[in-house]
């Protein structure tokens, strides 16, 4: 029997969403294949899926997805050797190890061999979610500058020090993550539940009013009129963005 090979590219309604891109999943049990694919379905990406290691490798060959869910245990090729395979093969594409084995020395050995997240079964969709993404942001993030100038202003996020002008500004660490997660992402719309989840993280539980407390305050010490600002604007109906 050949092994189940399922290719989604998006949801069957008329007003589907175009995809974000491919997520691989490489998983055996049939039941756990159906929730990883409806879950990033309903996230926008379309969705390949393999039962066994050797065929989860062709797939990763042929078709190049942008992320990979992987089991550790499989058919054919374990999942340890297939992380090995996928990094030698495309060092840049994050491998999201998914397994119910939650020795640390598992979680380290994977991610010696080039895992970019690990997460244990049971878990949480919205966790899992939210660590591919994640996953997938530092892999497009680009390359920061020592220090970040724009404006007036002038941020050392290593030393953790910032300057309006000729002032010196006092953030605080969780302001400094905030503003760098933002130069990150400069020019993109950021909802407020994606700063919930990169910034504050998935387990903490803030109010979107958390957000935006948090980016009146930067814009208090960072903008020249706060209430008009120039840099950390607000999207109505969307979230925030910052332009440089």
């Amino acid at each position: 029997m050949q092994p189940m090979e399922a290719v989604e590219r998006q949801s069957a309604t008329p007003s589907a969403v175009p995809s974000l891109g491919t997520i691989l999943v490489i998983e055996d049990d049939s039941r756990m294949q159906k929730v990883l694919r409806r879950m990033f379905l309903d996230e926008h990406y379309s969705v390949i899926v393999a039962s066994d290691g050797q065929a989860g490798l062709d797939m990763f060959l042929s078709l190049r997805p942008m992320a990979v869910v992987l089991d550790l245990i499989l058919p054919h090729i374990s999942g340890r050797e297939l992380c090995q395979k996928f990094k030698s093969a495309a060092p840049t594409t994050p491998v999201i190890v998914l397994s119910a084995i939650t020795e640390v020395a598992d979680k380290v050995l994977l991610l010696e061999l080039g895992a970019d997240d690990y997460v244990t079964k049971p878990f949480s969709p919205r966790e899992l979610t939210a660590r591919v993404q994640a996953a997938l942001r530092r892999q497009r993030k680009p390359t920061l500058p020592a220090v970040y100038r724009f404006g007036d202003c002038e941020v050392d996020f290593e030393k953790m020090t910032a300057r309006r002008g000729t002032t010196d500004v006092i953030l605080t660490a969780h302001e400094f993550k905030l503003l760098k997660f933002f130069t990150e992402n400069a020019e993109r719309v950021l909802t407020r539940g994606v700063l919930l989840n990169e910034v504050w993280g998935y387990n903490s539980y803030p109010t979107t009013r958390t957000v935006d407390n948090q980016i009146l305050k930067l814009r208090q010490k960072l903008e020249q009129d706060p209430t008009n600002p120039k840099h950390l604007l607000t999207i109505y109906g969307a979230g925030y963005k910052f332009v440089p």
